[in-house]
């Protein structure tokens, strides 16, 4: 009589390496697609004016100059001590330093509020200083 040979089985084991590597791929792809805010804080109140398109993305090394509903000045979220353009031509050059002004886009966020002459002011010493890469933060309307 013959008898059926019972084989040996070997114990279930889990591999953990490729679950680790999808998790490892997941956190990547929800790191990288997640928005920061690139909106740096400062003491200024700064309530923005709408438009209708799409906002431009942000780059990191960007200047930003916020403007006030009073007409004050704050360069990468350092206020100002005075409104004048010479303070904002001497902060705008602090912060260039070492960059090359042509290269460096600058970001201007002001009240909807703020009047023409403050952001025309910023606009002007930009301009005197060779930034020509010049965005205006706005937010999305809501209306259709």
């Amino acid at each position: 009589m013959k008898f059926p040979r019972v084989a040996k089985k070997d114990p279930i084991e889990i591999n953990l390496a490729p679950m680790i590597d999808v998790m490892l791929v997941l956190l990547v792809f929800f790191v990288m697609s997640s928005t920061f805010s690139t909106v740096q804080k400062s003491h200024l109140q700064v309530s923005l004016p709408t438009a209708q398109t799409k906002a431009a993305d942000v780059l990191p090394d960007s200047v930003e100059i916020a403007i006030n509903q009073q007409g004050e000045y704050a360069v990468n979220g350092q206020v100002l001590p005075s409104q004048n353009a010479n303070a904002l031509q001497h902060a705008l050059k602090q912060t260039l330093q070492g960059r090359v002004a042509a290269n460096v886009p600058l970001v201007i966020t002001a009240d909807a509020q703020a009047t023409h002459q403050s952001v025309v002011t910023a606009m002007d010493v930009a301009g005197q200083l060779g930034l020509t890469h010049l965005s205006i933060t706005t937010i999305k309307s809501t209306a259709p």
